[in-house]
């Protein structure tokens, strides 16, 4: 039934579709220091794999390791990271040692797992409330999790927050975007296609044919609804209030 769809060909895992890690700076990981260790802003990096800048911290023992660079830091500043730290913008401390109110950023799901939540450009969380060994945060999308107390956070707000109020304007800067992490762009509909190419297509602006396929459909049909029970607006009956 025609060849491979676009969305078929990425789901097989090739490495064509992959993102290009050999063109990314590092692989953003909280530093594993458990007591207080103090380091310096050397420098600030442009990393076409995560929307925030990242900035190259020099400890003392000599080595450098990268972090999300919070809004306000500048160069020469100094941060730290272990327990005892205090709470400044740049530090990495444990929840438990985070007063409620606080914005935090690159939380750790698990202990020293190197920081998975919030780091996204221009994104904060909120500590909510301590327990005994628990601690509740509020995400950017308002959904309230909590985290054991030796899950590790950044203090402050990832840099960038502005940086989606400005449109592309042109088609070749939003190119060179998506490009950069291997995305899928831009994205045509499938009733825009031709037949070849999708089931769908062939000059009309409406599917022509049922959006809903089974679960055992070929691979080449296999779009739209798949094994839906319903599909529609639901309308209510008289009786409902």
């Amino acid at each position: 039934m025609g060849k491979p769809l676009n969305q078929q060909r990425r789901g097989k895992g090739s490495p064509s579709f992959t993102r290009p890690s050999h063109r990314f700076v590092t692989n953003h990981q909280l530093p594993p220091f458990k007591n207080k260790t103090k380091g310096e802003v050397v420098r600030f990096v442009d990393d076409p794999a995560r929307s925030g800048l990242l900035m190259e911290i020099l400890f003392e023992d000599k080595s450098k390791r990268y972090l999300l660079a919070p809004e306000g830091i500048k160069l020469g500043d100094f941060v730290f990271c272990g327990q005892g730290s205090g709470v400044k913008i740049g530090n990495v401390l444990p929840l438990s040692e985070i007063p409620e109110g606080t914005q935090i950023y690159a939380v750790e799901l698990n202990p020293m797992d190197g920081g998975k939540l919030v780091t996204g450009a221009g994104t904060c969380a909120y500590i909510i409330g301590h327990a005994e060994d628990k601690t509740s945060i509020r995400l950017p999308s308002k959904t309230i999790k909590t985290l054991n107390n030796n899950c590790r956070a950044v203090i402050g707000v990832v840099s960038g927050s502005g940086r989606g109020e400005l449109p592309f304007l042109k088609a070749g800067k939003k190119h060179h975007a998506m490009k950069a992490r291997n995305m899928s762009w831009p994205k045509v509909r499938g009733v825009k296609m031709s037949a070849f190419d999708h089931p769908f297509g062939g000059k009309e602006h409406h599917t022509g044919k049922s959006s809903t396929v089974g679960r055992s459909a070929p691979p080449g049909r296999k779009v739209g609804h798949i094994a839906a029970r319903r599909t529609g607006r639901k309308t209510r009956s008289r009786g409902d209030a």
